[in-house]
């Protein structure tokens, strides 16, 4: 409709004022108490959902050494992740189930304070996006919590649910893991800054820069990637003059003290030399390449090629956040809230939008295997609070005094990522982690040793060993860390005897694996420099198996030349000896066995029947299953090598059974049964 014609319409109306229209957004209350009451709430549904899926033991990934560093107080991986080793050391102490269990309690506890924690944090956006004055109210409309308060909470609630029950944070909240404190002291940061917003009191700033000091000491880089979207609501309250004034100077103060009090933690625990002492950060050069994450700087790939990638996996991952990505209302909501928020605040809009771009760009730069939904909490955290303002908006459109619309919302907010979540996130019964230790370990005899190359075998392993004393005996060793200096002074306490037979060759490996780690680019320059650091490397690692009086075992992606990690390492240990099947590793055999030995029972609880649900992009589905059904098939192809052609069908038929699609076993029966009949 063109002006003129709106200017008729309004000139219709025999001189009598138009009616206002009705604001997008209702206005919430001021008073505290219906949101407060809905925070505690929605931790407590949360927290119940949580312990009701809390994993029974040891999972994968991390799971293992920080619950390890927990008990000990010992350091964990870069960047040590202080303050969540302190407080997983509390929860540790409980006496209440395995150690495992408790420490995941402890993230079930945070994950469910961060979920409370996001009403409150919706609930001051959404009041500093009304202060904007962009919608002005009608004079004679009445505020939502006048004759019901819980419906002027509803979009708060909306947030809080739609982000405790997310996919992410629900998955971290029932296993060991850092991410669901580091959520929470994000949201608590973001609640004090957007309070502060609200109101002008410079002591919640002040507040917040502290959190923020020790939210660094959890997962440092996404912490930092929010202070641009700080940086912009401070400003939105305080202008220029704010950052000139010494107010800065304090909140930087409180930061810095924070984080220097929680950092201190490193060496202090390295001094006391825990059993797993990542690092050992015992002096200032060893603690900044372990806070920086020094080894793991390799992952960044600023590709396009692979920043295209990450953007689809990204897409995945938040499409599944809210709900099934084929229903995706509550995204639709959060592109409803952020038109409304950018309608009435444009500097908040700018604010959320900053937290979920910084944060986005940076996980498209870093490349990682596992735990990548875990960085992205930060955006997601913006696509929830999003949620919040979508709901005011439809509850606006609907009209006021419709309790019925607003209890729908509030159980569509709940109900789709439960409903969506829950096949995945229940862990009650997850022992995928714990069966994958056993069965390897039971394929080893007494005393043997065992090369690992596969974190997501030797984390389970270090726990089982240490914490539950589960085969002491085993020589377990992995393949990454022998790259790195001071795991030879954990493997001291844990193997004496191994390393005093090979004693020269340790000494003259470590020697130069420190040279290299004070000056890596001094080797990638010289091709010699490398030659002799590997040549150190296999001539320990060929020593170590040549002297070990027991069995050698060794994980496929460290023997097997098609699917090793160094292919180097797999022709130096395999040369001479032979690979027998056993279980679900290899043994190097000092000679061919004259007949296959028995097979090792394989215990597979939840991992191909049906009762766990994973993702394609899921750890299990990357890295154990492939294990499992490589492993039975290797089997099958040693049977047919042998001349079992019945006992090498039966074993790929297994396969099969297991994973109908795994091509491997499918090709190897097809050449079977196109040979003919065994001599």
């Amino acid at each position: 409709m063109g002006k003129r014609a709106r200017r008729a319409r309004e000139a219709k109306t025999d001189g009598a004022p138009a009616a206002p229209r009705p604001p997008l957004i209702h206005p919430l209350p001021a008073a505290r108490g219906p949101a407060l009451a809905a925070a505690v709430g929605v931790f407590a549904l949360a927290l119940g959902v949580y312990f009701r899926t809390l994993a029974p033991t040891v999972t994968l990934v991390d799971s293992g050494e920080l619950a390890l560093a927990a008990r000990d107080l010992g350091v964990a991986h870069p960047p040590g992740t202080p303050l969540w080793v302190m407080l997983a050391h509390v929860a540790a102490s409980l006496p209440w189930s395995n150690l495992a269990r408790r420490v995941a309690g402890a993230s079930a506890v945070f994950g469910a304070l961060a979920a409370g924690l996001m009403v409150m944090a919706a609930r001051e956006a959404l009041l500093v996006a009304f202060s904007s004055g962009r919608e002005q109210r009608p004079a004679d409309a009445r505020d939502l919590a006048d004759d019901r308060p819980w419906l002027g909470v509803a979009p708060a609630a909306a947030a809080g649910l739609s982000f405790g029950f997310s996919r992410a944070l629900w998955s971290y909240a029932t296993v060991v893991e850092v991410y669901t404190l580091n959520a929470l002291l994000l949201l608590a940061v973001l609640f004090l800054v957007l309070r502060f917003v609200r109101t002008g009191r410079d002591g919640l700033l002040v507040a917040a820069a502290a959190v923020y000091g020790l939210a660094l000491g959890v997962h440092h880089v996404t912490v930092a990637l929010t202070l641009p979207a700080l940086g912009v609501l401070v400003y939105r309250r305080g202008g220029r003059d704010f950052f000139r004034s010494r107010r800065v100077l304090l909140c930087a103060g409180a930061a810095a003290l924070a984080l220097v009090a929680v950092y201190a933690y490193l060496p202090w625990a390295a001094a006391r030399a825990p059993l797993f002492n990542w690092g050992n950060p015992s002096n200032l050069q060893r603690l900044l390449w372990h806070v920086s994450g020094r080894q793991y700087q390799s992952y960044f790939d600023p590709s396009p090629a692979a920043a295209t990638q990450e953007l689809a996996a990204y897409a995945r991952m938040a499409a599944r956040q809210f709900g099934p990505p084929y229903l995706p209302l509550l995204l639709l909501l959060a592109a409803v809230g952020a038109v409304q928020v950018f309608r009435l605040d444009r500097l908040l809009a700018a604010a959320l939008a900053l937290l979920l771009a910084t944060n986005v760009a940076f996980g498209l730069l870093y490349v990682i295997g596992e735990d990548k939904e875990a960085y992205y909490l930060p955006s997601f955290i913006a696509l929830a609070l999003a949620v919040g303002f979508g709901v005011q908006a439809l509850l606006a459109r609907i009209g006021r005094g419709r309790p019925l619309a607003a209890a729908a919302v509030l159980a569509l907010a709940a109900a789709l990522p439960l409903a969506s979540g829950f096949p995945f996130n229940d862990r009650s019964r997850y022992w995928v982690a714990r069966d994958y230790a056993t069965n390897t370990l039971q394929a080893v005899a007494p005393r043997g040793l065992l090369l690992v190359g596969d974190w997501q075998l030797y984390a389970p392993i270090l726990y089982l060993r240490e914490v539950e004393g589960l085969r002491p005996d085993v020589v377990a060793l992995d393949l990454h860390l022998l790259r790195r200096s001071w795991y030879f002074d954990t493997l001291q306490r844990q193997f004496p005897r191994t390393l005093e037979v090979i004693r020269p060759q340790v000494a003259a490996y470590v020697e130069e694996l420190r040279a290299w780690e004070q000056d890596p680019g001094a080797y990638a320059r010289s091709a010699e420099k490398t030659r002799q650091i590997n040549d150190r490397f296999l001539a320990l690692l060929k020593a170590m198996v040549e002297t070990h009086l027991e069995p050698v075992y060794a994980t496929r992606d460290v023997v097997l030349p098609g699917a090793a990690l160094d292919r180097d390492v797999a022709l130096a240990l395999a040369a001479d000896r032979p690979l027998v099947p056993r279980g679900l590793v290899f043994e190097l055999a000092r000679k061919r066995p004259d007949q296959m030995p028995a097979a090792v029972p394989l215990e597979m609880r939840g991992l191909f029947d049906g009762s766990l649900r994973f993702e394609p992009d899921d750890v299990v589905s990357v890295k154990v299953k492939p294990v499992y059904l490589g492993m039975i098939g290797a089997r099958g192809a040693y049977l047919a090598v042998m001349g079992d052609r019945a006992g090498a069908q039966a074993e790929l038929e297994r396969t099969l059974a297991l994973d109908p699609g795994f091509a491997p076993a499918r090709a190897a029966l097809d050449r079977l049964r196109t040979m003919g009949p065994a001599r």
